[in-house]
């Protein structure tokens, strides 16, 4: 056959309809994972922002606990760490609100307050924290329990 053209460049053909595409499953297992972080001092939402984007995360923040539900719904992040004391909505109300959801409940959430009586610390706990914090904190520690808490929750 002369003047045919042969490709020995692979062509990617899409799977069986239901199916995801390897390429996908690959593509989204290398997506840095997302952390909200709800806190209304700004000090300490910087401080726990700039240490997690150092390790590698990306991070979305919010300053109460009414716009942190709201970014939930939208962004979905596979994480959630809030301050226990925020004005409005507080930390342990929205942890409760996400826990009581079918569509939030499995997303891990990690509590930060300058609380640190066990009665406190039994409560977040009680509202479905999966871990808790307390301030002020060594940003290494923070760290290490934000990457169990991800690897404990992988699927």
């Amino acid at each position: 056959m002369v003047g045919a053209t042969v490709s020995i460049v692979p062509t990617f053909i899409a799977p069986a309809s239901g199916h995801p595409a390897p390429v996908a499953d690959w593509v989204t297992d290398l997506a840095e994972p997302t952390i909200l972080v709800a806190d209304d001092d700004e000090d300490v939402r910087d401080l726990v922002t700039s240490k997690l984007v150092a390790a590698g995360y990306r991070v979305i923040t919010a300053d109460d606990g009414a716009s942190a539900l709201r970014q939930v719904v939208t962004e979905q992040p596979d994480m959630v760490i809030l301050d226990v004391s925020m004005p409005g909505l507080d930390g342990l109300s929205v942890c409760y609100e996400l826990h009581s959801s079918a569509d939030t409940a499995q997303i891990p959430v990690l509590m930060m307050s300058g609380h640190s009586r066990q009665v406190d610390i039994d409560l977040g706990l009680t509202v479905g924290a999966d871990d808790y914090l307390v301030k002020p904190f060594n940003p290494a520690e923070l760290v290490r329990r934000v990457r169990w808490l991800l690897l404990a929750n992988e699927d």
